[in-house]
């Protein structure tokens, strides 16, 4: 999945975050928290939209149901937050469970969302665990133009392969060096670009739009597809494997009664709800924060 670094900003925030707390005196018996040592959950985010979206989601849950609740919002790639939560700085981060296979074990095999949670968590360390998946999910792909598509009757990845050296490739940076990116397109499906170009958040699209970039990799939950003016190519090999919405937890930072809150919440999220949402975000430039309040409200869940 796409999480660009800004890994100086990141961890010094968070740095303060384990000395200073934010939640109240997590000893003097105030807080109802849903850790194991009764302080603050804090749920963190990657900086793209939906990841932000997720946070917001799941932290008013938690809340709603009187856990204390701290939010990290923006912190980062996964090379970055995932040692934040192994450390617990980090209660609950909103995961995709192929991200972290492939985060974990990049020789990983592709598979289905209950063999991906299976193999998740027999690569995490005693200090993780993730919670029940959503239904939601949200994959990598490689997306063209409709008009690109038509002219070159591109329909999977693997129609690629005769064009690709006359095309550049926008994504953000990791995706260059990531198993599940240009290596992977070239090892799965012999696609090899012709130029590559870091881009991310709405420098994709317009790059996409604009014909500065002629594929992107775009999320398949991305609003742009709203508009019908892209195509995300099929991925029949499944090099981009399974991408649930899955909460990450720290084990010793969330409390049973904060598990089954977050469990809740991920047995409503489909994909279909997270489109809406991320729309409302990033087309309507409505705030996250209250667009997952209202989702939450809609579902019965606060």
């Amino acid at each position: 999945m796409r999480t660009p670094t800004r890994t100086a900003i990141a961890t010094a925030p968070l740095l303060l975050l384990a000395a200073c707390g934010g939640g109240g005196d997590p000893y003097s018996g105030e807080d109802q928290g849903g850790g194991e040592g009764g302080g603050a959950v804090v749920v963190g985010s990657a900086n793209f939209p939906e990841s932000t979206l997720l946070a917001h989601i799941y932290a008013k849950a938690l809340e709603a149901e009187g856990i204390t609740v701290e939010t990290q919002l923006d912190i980062g790639s996964r090379e970055v937050y995932y040692d934040q939560v192994t450390e617990g700085n980090l209660s609950v981060f909103p995961e995709y469970n192929g991200g972290i296979l492939y985060h974990l074990n990049p020789e990983a095999e592709s598979g289905t969302t209950e063999e991906t949670n299976q193999a998740v968590r027999e690569e995490l360390p005693e200090e993780l665990t993730i919670l029940e998946s959503a239904p939601a999910q949200n994959k990598d792909s490689i997306t063209v133009t409709r008009e690109t598509a038509e002219e070159h009757g591109l329909s999977t990845i693997g129609d690629l392969a005769e064009v690709a050296d006359d095309m550049t490739l926008g994504a953000p940076a990791e995706f260059e060096n990531r198993p599940q990116g240009v290596s992977g397109l070239q090892d799965v499906y012999s696609v090899e670009f012709g130029e590559f170009r870091p881009l991310e958040g709405n420098l994709l699209v317009e790059g996409l739009r604009g014909g500065d970039v002629q594929a992107a990799n775009l999320f398949t939950t991305d609003p742009a597809f709203t508009t019908g003016d892209f195509v995300a190519l099929e991925d029949p090999e499944n090099l981009f494997g399974s991408q649930n919405v899955t909460p990450l937890v720290n084990e010793e930072a969330v409390d049973q009664q904060a598990r089954e809150v977050l469990n809740s919440v991920s047995a409503e999220l489909t994909t279909d709800a997270l489109i809406e949402l991320d729309a409302r975000v990033q087309l309507d430039h409505e705030e996250a924060d209250e667009v997952a309040a209202d989702w939450l409200k809609d579902t019965g869940l606060a």
